[in-house]
């Protein structure tokens, strides 16, 4: 297969080539053996681009990529190599085709005379807000090695209560599955057989069968139509949910959902409070903060609140004072936060705050999962056997008086 690409010498001066090769990857690392440096590459024909573009919809770059890649980042400036460099051999290692693309293009604007967090900034769904003022900072005081290594373990922490979070679900949305399926199937294909023989006896069916046949009937009858409006139903809500007015009303759902709401309160409480405190130590002015903070806080409603708040710091006003007009902060948040303006250890408040919501967060995990695994377990058993009891009672009967 033929591609064509494009490299840039040491002068700066762009030079274009084209090179055979079984696929992208082989023809990458054959023009980089040679010592090029390759900034563009792509299959000669067009071949390939429809289907380039559809796997490319899926590609994304993870949190723990960006951890990886900020740990390797500051080690490298720790040891004195040059910003230019350091990309280029993150890139040419990238673990994803997407991220090596990204880092790629931010080599290519740094040999073009940008720096670092500019660079960064052109890719906003790679490297966040949060992140490229993080940079920012930390080339303003000359510590980019101390920025990125905090960079990493500030994403570390996101990343592993995050994921605490996320693991927890998967166990009940797996049982809520099966459970389904079970119930589908059973309607389906067994259900109408056993209702089949309820019929012909010619009995009297009680009450709470007839239910379970029309039910079954129902969807042996307009199964497809039920799962095309299943389907167009969820597009609509996923289209809905990405609206202003659509976050918001998602964002108060989930929030007034007993205990999974205190978890997501407590979950974004300890981001504000560990984005705040990593920040503030890395020299960016309390205003900034917050108004990122807004940026990647990850629920409408609290980005709302910040900012507000942003505007509120503004003319003066203390971040204590700001956060206390507004019930989502509990008392104690704001309390410290005070203490904390009043001492002049504000980042450190902070950052004592994030570590205490990080571990509510684990521990209303853990509850939830330990209240949630019996009760899936017996739903599932009491919906199967309700089914079952439903259909095979009256057959039951139907035996015992012949």
């Amino acid at each position: 297969m033929l591609f064509n690409y494009k490299t840039v010498g040491e002068d700066g001066v762009e030079k274009d080539g084209s090179i055979d090769a079984l696929n992208m990857e082989v023809a990458l690392s054959s023009l980089q053996r040679r010592g090029l440096v390759v900034s563009s590459i792509d299959p000669a024909d067009g071949s390939g681009s429809i289907l380039t573009y559809r796997i490319k919809i899926f590609e994304r770059v993870s949190n723990r990529d960006i951890v990886i890649l900020s740990r390797q980042i500051a080690t490298l400036f720790e040891a004195q190599v040059s910003a230019l460099r350091v990309f280029r051999m993150l890139a040419a290692e990238a673990l994803t085709p997407l991220l090596k693309e990204r880092l790629t293009e931010v080599a290519d604007d740094i040999q073009g005379g940008s720096n670092i967090s500019s660079a960064l900034e052109k890719h906003p769904k790679v490297f966040s807000s949060f992140y490229v003022n993080m940079v920012k900072a930390g080339e303003e005081a000359g510590k980019l090695d101390e920025t990125f290594e905090f960079l990493a373990d500030h994403l570390d922490r996101t990343y592993e209560v995050a994921k605490k979070a996320t693991n927890a679900l998967i166990y009940p949305a797996f049982v809520i599955a099966t459970f389904l399926t079970v119930i589908i199937l059973m309607l389906t294909l067994v259900i109408p057989r056993l209702s089949t023989i309820l019929i012909e006896s010619g009995q009297d069916i009680p009450v709470y069968t007839k239910v379970v046949i029309a039910i079954s009937n129902f969807f042996v009858n307009f199964g497809p139509f039920v799962v095309i409006l299943l389907v167009a139903g969820g597009i609509f809500l996923w289209r809905y949910s990405k609206s202003e007015k659509g976050s918001g009303a998602f964002s108060q759902l989930k929030m007034s959902i007993p205990y999974v709401g205190d978890l997501y309160r407590k979950l974004y409480l300890s981001r504000i409070a560990d984005n705040l405190s990593t920040m503030l130590s890395s020299g960016i002015q309390m205003v900034r903060g917050v108004e990122i903070t807004a940026a990647v806080v990850g629920d409408y409603g609290y980005e709302r609140i910040l900012k507000e708040a942003t505007e509120k710091i503004k003319q003066g006003t203390a971040v204590s004072e700001a956060f206390g007009e507004y019930d989502e902060f509990p008392g104690i948040l704001i309390q410290m936060i005070r203490i904390g303006e009043e001492t002049g250890e504000l980042g450190k408040i902070l950052g004592t705050l994030a570590k205490f919501y990080r571990r509510e967060v684990t521990n209303a995990v853990d509850t939830l999962v330990n209240l949630i695994e019996p009760i899936m377990i017996v739903a599932l058993g009491l919906g199967v056997g309700t089914l079952l009891a439903s259909v095979l009672l009256p057959i039951y009967n139907i035996s015992a008086s012949i």
